[in-house]
């Protein structure tokens, strides 16, 4: 034999990946049109970016109001004492959080900031919900004399609310935040009290047994984008055993549980395949998986079900437009324009070939793009078949990226794109890094754009810093 001999190998020549060859080899295989979007609620979107800038995050009032309605129905149809709070971490622009407070919404805060807001929109401590592992003193003090419902989550916590509520008249009422396995990974066990040990019953137990104390609430929030509905009919189960286990020693029915937020938006992950509508359960599955538990109980057993939920209710209605600023790759397609040959052959030399696209808008004004891959749909037909493309952002940093590989026709520099869904937290984390934070816009019922937060200017950035006296210079 031949110890010379080499084993054929396949180059690069046959496509970039081998399960994509074929697709790399046909430039159709991806169909010979782009999906687009050319208007929100009826306003063109080159009419947004004309009268507003660019970038620029849109909100649909209409879709919010219908997500919520939906929403609500889908509870209070099967189990009629069911209320809500808006998670004010997801979004808490003033005119996103009224909307839901228009529609019945309570407040859900986890923090002073958040405490304060619900307090400047008119919302009484009575229907604030109180959350999150760090409540400062000063805020607890606050909370406890307007009567707001301060969900504990941890020892440390318990203590200073129980010498907080030492003086006072009449018993507050508390909830507390529990953990459990639900079947999703990973467990939250960051947040509250653990179930499956005990601590949970013995700190509940300890709330009862404080006649300035009164337990009004048992909670817990089993994590984020939960795609399976039985993972809260098992949480409902424990929260419920939980609950019988504290009747027993105490002869009292706690009064509420509440299931927190999870439940996902129409939006797919990186490396899932859609279309969302068939990944995502509707929101009638969770209902059905929560209430089945719950009708099971004789009626006078029967607690208050309350959620707080925030990704679900926003997130579609909002938009993100922005405009192409540079193209980048091996061939300038405005300058050197490509025939189908040359199409195919950039797709075959390899990713580093892939036509890239810089935007106006990047990972600093969309947190979520790490994990989700939103929808990215031109302002305008073009006829040409899409292509896989890349679209970077403006920052001076090579993380920014919005979409490693999405399929897009040739663009121009100018040309509108709209990222979709990205209402959800991105809005609430946006960075000032490098550029300004752009404006937000809400298109209202009556189908006018009106502006609910201004694009920032150097004074909102640079207006807390203090120069020291010794580095003013004329």
């Amino acid at each position: 034999m031949n110890n010379n001999y080499l084993p054929p190998t396949i180059s690069a020549e046959l496509g970039r990946h081998a399960l994509e060859a074929a697709a790399d080899r046909n430039l159709y295989a991806r169909g010979t049109r782009a999906p687009t979007l050319f208007e929100i609620d009826g306003i063109p979107v080159a009419a947004l970016v004309q009268q507003f800038g660019s970038p620029l995050f849109v909100f649909s009032e209409h879709d919010l109001r219908e997500k919520a309605r939906h929403l609500r129905a889908a509870f209070t149809s099967r189990y009629e004492n069911t209320r809500f709070a808006w998670s004010y971490k997801t979004n808490y622009l003033s005119a996103i959080c009224q909307v839901f407070h228009d529609e019945g919404w309570m407040a859900e805060v986890v923090s002073d900031f958040e405490y304060q807001k619900a307090r400047k929109l008119g919302i009484d401590g009575k229907d604030i919900i109180f959350n999150g592992p760090f409540k400062p003193r000063p805020i607890l003090e606050q909370a406890i004399r307007e009567r707001a419902l301060i969900q504990i989550d941890n020892w440390d916590e318990l203590g200073l609310v129980e010498a907080l509520a030492r003086d006072l008249d009449e018993p507050l009422e508390v909830g507390i935040r529990v953990w459990l396995d639900a079947g999703i990974r990973p467990i939250w066990s960051k947040f509250g009290f653990a179930v499956e040990n005990g601590e949970a019953a013995r700190a509940a137990q300890r709330i009862q047994a404080n006649r300035k104390l009164s337990l009004h609430t048992l909670h817990t929030h089993i994590g984020t984008y939960v795609l399976d509905p039985n993972a809260y009919r098992v949480a409902v189960t424990k929260l419920l055993a939980l609950r019988e286990q504290l009747h027993a020693g105490q002869q009292h029915w706690v009064p509420c549980i509440n299931l927190g937020g999870g439940f996902p938006s129409n939006s797919l992950l990186h490396g899932m395949t859609g279309p969302a509508e068939q990944v995502v359960p509707p929101i009638d599955a969770y209902a059905e998986a929560i209430t089945e538990v719950l009708n099971r109980l004789p009626p006078e057993q029967r607690p208050q079900l309350r959620f707080e939920s925030g990704r679900h209710l926003v997130d579609e209605a909002g938009y993100l437009l922005t405009s192409v600023v540079t193209i980048k790759g091996i061939r300038h397609p405005m300058t050197e324009p490509a025939g189908l040959r040359d199409y195919k052959e950039q797709l075959l030399v390899g990713e580093a070939a892939q036509t890239s696209y810089v935007m106006d808008a990047g990972i600093n004004l969309l947190y979520t793009a790490a994990w989700y891959q939103m929808d990215v749909l031109p302002a305008r037909t073009i006829e040409a078949p899409p292509a896989p493309s890349r679209l970077y952002g403006p920052l001076c940093m090579v993380i920014d990226v919005l979409r490693y590989s999405v399929d897009l026709p040739p663009l121009k520099v100018g040309d509108l794109l709209t990222l979709h869904p990205v209402g959800a937290y991105n809005v609430s984390q946006a960075m000032q890094f490098i550029d300004y934070r752009p404006a937000v816009v809400l298109v209202g019922m009556d189908g006018k754009p009106e502006l609910i937060r201004a694009r920032e200017v150097l004074h909102d950035v640079d207006g807390p810093e203090r120069l020291p006296a010794h580095l003013v210079h004329p």
